[in-house]
């Protein structure tokens, strides 16, 4: 078992397609070690902030990036996106909108939460893999953070 103040990505998908495409390029890119697999929101909150079943983890070892679905059950995206984003601990943990959703609406009203990026999750296998694994190496290799 990983260290759970380590982590480095969050991944909140209950889709478990989604999710194992998502590891799976995650992993073809070296970075799947580093990551932990929420699926639903009310379990992102609590891995988020040290509450229910990850009580005594630190919230301010936070992951890098958290990729964000947004229909989830228990506590959808928005208000886990939220949550991050109001909180002192989490406000600057990058949050990536990982979503199905072509709604314009949607674009908008992520990035008026405080969203750090937004990608719609491409239909095709290929492209859906390719699309993680530049997602992956640019918020834990290019991206600089000043933790």
């Amino acid at each position: 078992m990983h260290d759970l103040n380590e982590m480095q990505i969050l991944l909140v998908e209950d889709n478990p397609n989604d999710a194992e495409l998502t590891l799976r390029a995650l992993k073809k890119n070296h970075l799947a070690n580093r990551v932990h697999h929420v699926k639903d929101g009310a379990e992102a909150l609590d891995f988020l902030f040290g509450t229910g079943m990850y009580a005594g983890r630190s919230a301010a070892a936070g992951p890098r990036v958290v990729l964000l679905d947004l229909k989830l059950p228990k506590v959808d995206g928005w208000e886990v996106l939220r949550r991050i984003k109001a909180d002192e601990r989490t406000k600057d943990t990058p949050v990536v909108i990982l979503t199905s959703s072509r709604e314009e609406s949607d674009l908008v009203e992520g990035y008026r939460l405080g969203v750090n990026s937004y990608v719609q999750k491409p239909v095709e296998f290929d492209k859906f893999v390719e699309a993680v694994a530049q997602l992956g190496m640019y918020w834990m290799v290019l991206n600089q953070t000043p933790r």
